[in-house]
């Protein structure tokens, strides 16, 4: 098989939740630990990092990784969902994993997957521990996949157990109140392992609290300025978890605040990081940003708001080129949404996505306005066409879409 087959086998053998859904969704490590075991637990080779949430997870995951590298630690990054191509998903320094290692790898599995019938996520979870052990690294940055408790991902031993916040998503997989959530989230904490907590309600406090590890609240800590190469309302947030952790780190790892400095400054540049508020275009300006639930939204809207009223120069026109998923809780997000902009509702290619014209509907219920296109490519050349120089274009709604843009 070459690298497409190879991918094309696993999205037909191995159930991959970003494009089915909830029947991708296998609850249980048993799968996990038997694939582990048979390639000998590759992941106690080196040292990990383990971070969960409901968002801001990979600006965390690969924030910190840039430190790391910055600090000169070989070291591996695993992530998900991928924007452009798999490999995005497994890196050492911020390099992608080699297609000919997925090709070699997956081929000398098939007899596991056939065996185990392990879901995507499991199968490429044992696939990035392999390789971190492969490549000689120091330490890897190890993101969860959805939840903790029963995540692939919650086989390992972490030097630290980070949880960025809870909202509400997958609510069928985890729950359908915040206590549930964060339990689910709480999972990955480990006896004696110390634990940094991002965002807390006090109400949630005891839930990370009863697993009886240290606990760092991150929200609580005063840290002095630093440059955060990575912008927007929410990573104000993401910052103070992201350096008390690295606070954490230093008990163990040798992190100078100068690589701290200069691997805050360099996150992208160091580790290939897409979606996060990235700016894709100038005159009009473009950004794209793969917040996809109502917790993400949140700050989207609050930014855009502010730009739009504040900013100087002062931009003329907001336009939105959006869509979502079906299993998501559209209507929260379409409340939170500007309603003084242009919409262009779109679906992307995926048989999650929400039809353009259905979105369309539903978020006329809350004032939004615009017209709805069949493709992303279409809303988003609609929206370019329609543009002044001085209009502000953004993009999200879903990961898809996003990943279509870019």
């Amino acid at each position: 098989m070459n690298y497409q087959e190879t991918l094309d086998y696993l999205f037909i053998k191995t159930p991959m939740f970003s494009q089915v859904g909830a029947a991708a969704y296998k609850e249980g490590l048993d799968t996990t630990i038997a694939l582990a075991k048979a390639y000998e637990e590759p992941f106690k080779a080196y040292k990990t990092i383990h971070v969960a949430g409901t968002n801001g997870k990979g600006s965390t995951t690969h924030s910190i990784a840039s430190v790391l590298q910055e600090s000169g630690y070989k070291t591996g990054l695993y992530t998900s969902p991928h924007l452009k191509d798999f490999s995005e998903r497994i890196r050492v320094n911020g390099k992608p994993i080699e297609q000919k290692y997925v090709v070699d790898f997956v081929e000398g599995s098939k007899e596991l997957i056939e065996s185990l019938k392990p879901s995507f996520f499991e199968i490429t979870t044992i696939m990035a521990f392999k390789y971190f052990k492969d490549m000689g690294v120091d330490v890897a940055v190890i993101e969860t996949g959805l939840g903790g408790r029963l995540d692939s991902t919650n086989i390992i031993t972490p030097l630290v157990s980070i949880i960025t916040n809870v909202s509400f998503d997958h609510i069928k997989q985890l729950g359908n109140t915040l206590e549930a959530i964060a339990g689910e989230k709480a999972g990955i904490i480990k006896p004696n392992v110390p634990a940094v907590i991002g965002e807390a309600s006090a109400n949630l406090r005891p839930i990370y609290e009863s697993k009886g590890s240290p606990i760092v609240w991150a929200e609580d800590m005063e840290f002095p300025d630093v440059e955060f190469e990575l912008k927007g309302l929410c990573q104000e947030k993401n910052l103070k978890t992201i350096l008390a952790a690295l606070e954490v780190l230093k008990l163990d790892l040798n992190i100078t605040d100068d690589a701290i400095a200069k691997g805050l400054a360099n996150v992208v540049k160091n580790t290939g990081l897409m979606g996060r508020w990235q700016t894709i275009g100038t005159e009009p300006l473009i950004i794209a940003d793969t917040a996809h639930n109502e917790g993400g939204i949140r700050y989207i809207a609050e930014h855009l708001q502010k730009m739009m009223k504040s900013e100087a120069p002062k931009f003329t026109k907001l336009r939105i080129v959006f869509g979502m998923v079906k299993d998501k809780d559209i209507s929260a997000v379409l409340a939170l949404l500007p309603k003084d902009a242009v919409y262009y509702f779109c679906n992307a290619a995926t048989q999650r996505s929400l039809p353009a014209k259905e979105l369309q509907n539903m978020a006329s219920g809350y004032g939004l306005k615009g017209n709805c296109y069949p493709t992303v490519k279409e809303a988003f050349a609609s929206a370019k066409s329609d543009s002044d120089t001085s209009d502000l274009i953004y993009v999200g709604g879903s990961n898809f879409v996003v990943a279509e843009v870019l």
